[in-house]
């Protein structure tokens, strides 16, 4: 695999594309449509990435001190080992492929995923890439999927076109400056605390730095009725 040149900022085109196009069946065929998936140890399932390189909002966030973004977790440790960028960047390409929508439908059925994060790293590239998010999510019932996202205008536009996202689907819309709160507008959000800040008035703190760096039992993000996450800064 050959390593790509990233632009940061850089917007691809990705269309909207068909749920019911013909895909392979089985997993071994399925990921690599899609660019496999990852599984992060903190997480209770499976997880999708792409470069970090390609957030939109991110990117101009990365040189404004005290951001969220400005120690981005994605722009460092293991993240920028050559294999990993790579396949970032391969999970990048591949949204591009008219099968993608199509094979993460059947990959997430077949592998039974009960709980699915979008972007562990990366984030909303245009309505068109949440539009296909949607569709998956549409199409997987039996998943929870939480998607972090910056990227507030691409979520207005949404549902100016669109309308709602599938209620198995929860956006959170995720602070940009360390210790402030996301717009009220959105339903759900995240933040995170500033540093040596543990607690918060009305928001539910991620218990994973007290449980060796793991979500154990709790579902928090993925849950409707928590209104906001706080994180703890690391």
């Amino acid at each position: 695999m050959t390593t790509m040149n990233l632009t940061i900022g850089q917007t691809d085109p990705i269309t909207v594309q068909d749920p019911s196009i013909p895909v392979p069946t089985k997993v071994k065929d399925l990921e690599p449509i899609v660019g496999g998936l990852s599984k992060p140890s903190k997480m209770p399932g499976y997880s999708t990435s792409i470069p970090a390189q390609r957030c939109g909002v991110g990117a101009k966030l990365r040189t404004v001190k005290g951001s969220v973004c400005s120690g981005c977790y994605a722009l460092k440790g293991c993240y920028v080992f050559p294999v990993v960028k790579e396949a970032l960047e391969n999970r990048f390409q591949c949204l591009k492929d008219p099968r993608w929508t199509a094979a993460f439908i059947a990959l997430l059925n077949r592998k039974k995923v009960d709980f699915f994060r979008w972007h562990d790293s990366g984030d909303l590239q245009s309505v068109a890439h949440l539009r296909n998010i949607c569709t998956v999510a549409e199409n997987t019932p039996g998943t929870l999927h939480w998607i972090p996202t910056r990227e507030y205008r691409i979520v207005e536009a949404y549902r100016a076109q669109y309308g709602r996202l599938p209620a198995n689907l929860i956006l959170r819309a995720s602070a940009h400056m360390i210790g402030k709160e996301a717009p009220s507008r959105f339903d759900h959000s995240s933040m995170v605390l500033p540093k040596g800040t543990t607690d918060h008035e009305s928001a539910s703190i991620c218990p994973a730095p007290d449980q060796g760096n793991e979500c154990g039992d709790c579902r928090a993000c993925w849950d409707t009725r928590v209104s906001t996450v706080a994180y703890r800064y690391h």
